[in-house]
């Protein structure tokens, strides 16, 4: 039997034009630009690839993780192939780091945490250009009811209401162990306004739409829409809760992805 070799990779990518990380056909999603890359580093090597999880469409990442499972030789260099890749991938997609790690490992299994983070604006309308990076809400916002409300989610609840269009088997209870809102200090611009925020998010797992739907209920307690009492209700039974729209996807950020290796 040939050899395998396993490697952990971290990406960070601006998701404005692709259609989520998961290859699907017709679709410019950033797993088949990864793919397309290797076949070009890696000519006619046999290459299996493994996400530790999905974004949606226009969805970003500061620290995306996934594994590559190599079939004959391993990499000569890891540091030249990682130069390879960014010189061959788009601007929007960047390798970060390349690890060696067991065969064993598995990318999805051994995730001990994710930290999702929501950036937004509300009030005026912003710069066009914070379109890719910011979601923007009109009108004004109670950020302390929305402040108290994000404390509502920490914990072990049924986010069901809270999943876009779960099956019937669906696991919809999930523990959050952080959910805040602060002002946003990870990163600006010269188009950005003044002061930004941020929702986030951490947990071991995320249902479909899980906290772009969470940043559409606080938004609608901000607004007065919802309260607290529907929010707690909802994360107790399951009951529906009412959202007249889903947070907008670019303002999302899949910030982190933890694994025991990295402890």
């Amino acid at each position: 039997m040939r050899e395998k070799h396993q490697y952990l990779l971290k990406i960070e990518f601006l998701g404005f034009r692709f259609s989520g990380w998961q290859r699907q056909p017709g679709a410019k999603t950033v797993e088949e630009m990864l793919r397309k890359t290797l076949r070009f580093v890696l000519p006619a090597r046999k290459i299996s690839l493994l996400g530790a999880g999905r974004t949606d469409a226009r969805v970003s990442a500061q620290n995306f993780a996934l594994q590559l499972l190599l079939t004959g030789a391993p990499l000569a260099s890891e540091k030249v192939f990682l130069e390879d890749m960014n010189r061959n991938l788009p601007q929007d997609i960047r390798l970060c780091t390349v690890e060696r790690v067991p065969l064993e490992f598995n990318a999805i299994r051994d995730c001990s945490g994710k930290v999702y983070r929501y950036y937004f604006v509300f009030g005026e309308k912003p710069h066009p250009f914070c379109a890719p990076f910011l979601g923007y809400f009109p009108g004004e916002l109670d950020l302390k009811a929305m402040e108290g409300g994000a404390a509502l989610f920490e914990g072990e609840h049924d986010f069901k209401a809270f999943t876009g269009s779960p099956s019937k088997d669906a696991l919809t209870r999930r523990s959050v162990s952080e959910c805040c809102i602060r002002q946003n200090r990870d990163f600006y611009a010269s188009f950005f306004p003044e002061v930004s925020y941020c929702l986030s998010v951490t947990g071991r797992g995320f249902g479909r739409y899980q906290v772009r739907r969470m940043m559409a209920a606080l938004v609608a307690l901000g607004r007065g829409e919802l309260t607290e009492r529907e929010i707690d209700k909802s994360l107790k039974t399951g009951h529906p809760v009412d959202l007249k729209e889903i947070a907008p996807a670019s303002g999302l950020q899949l910030f982190d992805v933890q694994f025991a290796i990295d402890a």
